[in-house]
């Protein structure tokens, strides 16, 4: 079967910004910066784009690339007959419990999304949003559908294939995206009172730094802003010829990321500090905290149309990678067609979904981990075990079973000043930061 590729260099950066821009750059982003102390974090979190993020970007890419083939695949086709391959098994396991409950708050998404559009969530509710945000959650059949709707629009665009599937829809979506937020941020900063919100976001109170907790946080945050450890760039990187230049387009796609999550805050802390809400209002700053200020703004049920179509367009764009990595892999193991592979792993991920928004209600009192419910069960095992120890293999396998000029093949650096420090970070460093990401999830949240 002959391999697919990407019509374009820019097909491929802009499907591996939609895979990195996603709810974690304009919820999660916004609420972990609120959480510790704006500024300073924000100076970490680049710091750590650009010393650990973009190279392990690289490293990752560049071993799809090289091997031509899904996450599992290349590790068995670089490394035969040795057992760097399970690494790639957890990248497939995390894939399917990440978006089991990715959709389900995605879906929540489009929900918010259709509500703005019928003017049901422009005025506030009469039992408040925070009220209405729980009743919703918390019921059975309503939640499902916005779930099913979300996965099957994912497995639509994926059955297409890579060119006309999901790079074509990021061709749309990312351009899309970009000139929704840009139009949010304008407006924001138009607010009374909006520049707080802006020093906020961009003057650093120092005094945070001496909390350890904020570094490893801006760490976090970096590592699965760029969606490292799961697969998705591997696979994508899979697709791209050997005539592609990996440095520069890797460099973009961090910077370009980046850049989504800084508009992000620029969106949301002007329009929280102009109606003296706290920044650090936690996870339920977007579907509880936003619409609140959206209905005192004016034009507030237009900006709410334009910031969850924004949030639903950066949710597919992701979920498209993540549904991608099962789906490769299926089609080289079993020789299914893609839509057959498509339609298999949705379904997988649609039915665990079912069990994660049931957490929400009348499964409320199930704890799989701890007093955690099952949504934060999954994202505890895919973000805090699966993802660093996929990272950490990674790095290891580039840095220490490449030799150096298999490693600088591979990446394109052999004649770039900058080969011997990627090799250095994906050696020593990124190894280091990845036990510290580690160990902080396993102990400490």
């Amino acid at each position: 079967m002959q391999r697919e590729n990407w019509a374009s260099r820019l097909g491929f950066m802009l499907a591996a910004m939609g895979s990195a821009v996603g709810l974690g750059n304009i919820w999660r982003f916004s609420y972990v910066a609120g959480e510790n102390g704006g500024g300073a974090f924000l100076i970490i979190y680049l710091a750590s784009i650009l010393i650990i993020g973009i190279p392990l970007l690289l490293t990752e890419v560049s071993i799809g690339r090289k091997a031509q083939s899904d996450v599992v695949g290349s590790y068995q086709t670089l490394a035969p007959k040795q057992p760097w391959f399970l690494a790639g098994f957890l990248g497939v396991g995390s894939a399917f419990l990440i978006l089991s409950f990715y959709s389900v708050v995605a879906g929540w998404a489009l929900y918010y999304l259709w509500e703005y559009i019928t003017g049901s969530l422009s005025i506030e509710p009469t039992e408040g949003y925070g009220a209405a945000f729980e009743t919703f959650i918390s019921t059975t059949y309503q939640p499902l559908f916005w779930h099913g709707l979300f996965m099957f629009i994912t497995i639509f665009v994926v059955l297409a294939g890579v060119k006309q599937g999901i790079e074509l829809a990021n061709k749309i979506f990312m351009p899309i995206l970009a000139i929704l937020l840009l139009i949010l941020a304008g407006y924001s900063l138009t607010l009374d009172g909006a520049m707080e919100g802006v020093r906020f976001l961009f003057t650093p109170d120092w005094s945070v730094l001496s909390d350890p907790s904020v570094y490893i946080a801006a760490l976090g945050q970096a590592f699965f802003s760029l969606s490292l450890g799961v697969g998705t760039m591997m696979t994508y990187g899979s697709y791209l010829s050997k005539e592609h230049r990996l440095p520069s387009a890797t460099v973009g796609i961090g910077i370009m990321d980046t850049l989504f999550a800084v508009i992000s805050g620029i969106v949301i802390f002007p329009a929280v500090f102009a109606f003296n809400i706290e920044p650090s209002s936690g996870p339920p700053l977007v579907f509880i905290t936003l619409p609140d200020i959206f209905s005192q703004m004016p034009f507030g049920g237009l900006v709410g149309i334009l910031f969850f179509l924004a949030l639903s367009l950066a949710a597919i764009s992701s979920s498209i990678s993540i549904l991608e990595v099962p789906v490769a892999y299926l089609v080289r193991v079993t020789k299914w067609s893609r839509k057959k592979a498509s339609v298999l792993s949705g379904l997988i991920m649609f039915i665990l979904g079912i069990a994660v928004s049931l957490g929400m209600g009348k499964w409320k009192d199930i704890t799989p981990i701890g007093k955690r419910n099952i949504m934060d069960s999954m994202d505890y095992i895919a973000s805090n075990i699966f993802l660093p120890i996929g990272g950490l293999v990674m790095a290891a396998f580039a840095g220490w079973y490449f030799t150096k000029k298999q490693a600088l093949d591979a990446t394109d650096l052999k004649d770039s000043p900058l080969g011997n420090f990627w090799l250095f970070i994906i050696r020593f460093v990124a190894p280091i930061i990845i036990i510290v990401i580690f160990i902080n999830g396993i102990f400490f949240s």
